[in-house]
């Protein structure tokens, strides 16, 4: 904004979908710094904690590397009771997915980390409940051969073809996409990178 001097917001995401996100609220990131992390869960480790771990490290490790920065850094995690769903390694892993949240009620948690220049760090953890139709195995096969399920979190992307198949949903949706718009907002707004 004309005549603010704010620091440059850095991006910790290697996601195309954030930075369309974050588009649409009108956030265009000065830098985009994919952080490369091991994100296996611990042992006994919830979804929720994972979440928030992850981001965390994420946004510390850029912060690390851009230390003027307001570094914005978020983590999806799909979880079926306490078993945590990644991203499928491969095909085989995509079906058992997609076989396990049919029919039944999972969570979509994102945590968010923004850590501004002076390290001080403000998180969120953005939970959204979702249930799935019972599936078919012609619309797993037909979802495994779009490719849908590549790179993301429980093997399917709610803004494209498995969004027919939600029956439920409570919460956000962008969280779902992999970036709760209104929290963001919120912790821009605070670091007063975004204009009340």
């Amino acid at each position: 904004m004309p005549g603010d001097i704010r620091p440059p917001l850095v991006l910790a995401s290697a996601s195309p979908r954030r930075l369309e996100l974050l588009a649409r609220i009108g956030v265009q990131p000065d830098r985009v710094l994919p952080v490369d992390l091991d994100e296996t869960p611990r042992k006994a480790e919830l979804p929720r904690l994972l979440a928030t771990r992850l981001a965390r490290a994420k946004a510390e490790a850029a912060h690390a590397q851009v230390p003027d920065g307001l570094v914005l850094a978020a983590d999806t995690v799909v979880g079926v009771g306490r078993r945590i769903l990644g991203k499928p390694a491969d095909e085989v892993e995509a079906r058992r997915f997609l076989a396990l949240l049919s029919g039944r009620r999972h969570k979509v948690m994102t945590g968010i980390c923004l850590i501004r220049p002076d390290g001080k760090a403000s998180e969120r953890l953005v939970t959204t409940i979702l249930a799935f139709q019972r599936l078919t195995a012609a619309q797993i096969d037909a979802h495994l051969e779009s490719g849908e399920w590549r790179g993301v979190a429980g093997g399917y992307q709610i803004q494209k073809r498995a969004e027919a198949w939600v029956r439920f949903l409570s919460g956000s949706h962008s969280n779902v996409v992999g970036l709760p718009l209104f929290e963001t907002a919120q912790l821009l707004r605070g670091a007063g990178w975004l204009r009340p």
